[in-house]
């Protein structure tokens, strides 16, 4: 298990950024989850050869985990059967920069929009509001992030999932405008990643987007080699326990 800085992943290695390798395999961490009760929790394939260990996670955690990385129409019903709650898609839904609406569309008659969740991960754009990045977050498409494209995406799945890129894997704070935006829309469930530094941004991002929001913790926590808030913080959190 690797954290890594968002958008330093390429093909061939080059200025790839980590802040933490784990010697725990997926499983052992989907079975932590699972004992703890947590669930929507991500294994994302940040390559080829991760198949075995995704594998591992769903089966130590059937139905409890989401799945993405490189899910298409020609593997999506594969991972549900493997135990993935969801899959999570990206990539497959652009052609270069341009948005695939009939790939959506497809994907979500395929397995149902209930065990659909769709990534549109973003990068700030001059002149203000962000676009989808592909491609290992290094690709920005010409799709804005706007109510109107939310909503034609929300109509063919269960959840959005959006890291906000520029800020992702460095713990210094969320982007307030992003989570603010997302919560006013708040057309269906969103996930929001990036930035994260402390338990006080579970409080920010619930206060910015009205309870609409909820966001994922990764660099700062101590289960992943951080030092800005305890796994068990965020259990008691997640329990409501605040």
């Amino acid at each position: 298990m690797k954290q890594i800085v968002g958008g330093s992943l390429r093909d061939d290695g080059a200025g790839l950024r980590t802040n933490f390798e784990s010697d725990r395999s997926a499983a052992e961490f989907a079975l932590l989850y699972r004992t703890d009760g947590l669930t929507g929790g991500h294994v994302i394939q940040l390559g080829p050869g991760n198949d075995t260990a995704a594998r591992a996670a769903l089966q130590a955690y059937p139905g409890g985990l989401q799945i993405g990385g490189g899910i298409g129409p020609g593997n999506a019903p594969e991972w549900l059967e493997a135990g993935a709650s969801h899959v999570i898609v990206t990539s497959h839904l652009f052609e270069g920069p341009a948005f695939r609406l009939d790939r959506l569309q497809e994907l979500s008659a395929l397995i149902g929009k209930t065990r659909l969740v769709v990534d549109l991960s973003c990068r700030r754009i001059p002149g203000g509001g962000w676009a989808v990045a592909t491609n290992r977050w290094q690709t920005i498409t010409g799709y804005h992030l706007s109510p109107r494209h939310l909503d034609e995406v929300a109509r063919h799945c269960e959840e959005l999932l959006i890291h906000a890129a520029d800020v992702e894997g460095q713990c210094q704070g969320i982007d307030e405008d992003l989570v603010r935006f997302l919560g006013e829309w708040g057309g269906c469930p969103i996930t929001y990643a990036g930035g994260a530094r402390s338990l006080e941004d579970l409080r920010l991002v619930e206060t910015l987007s009205g309870g609409r929001v909820d966001l994922t913790i990764g660099s700062a926590l101590d289960l992943f080699g951080g030092s800005g808030v305890s796994y068990a913080e965020c259990v008691a959190w997640n329990r409501g326990e605040r």
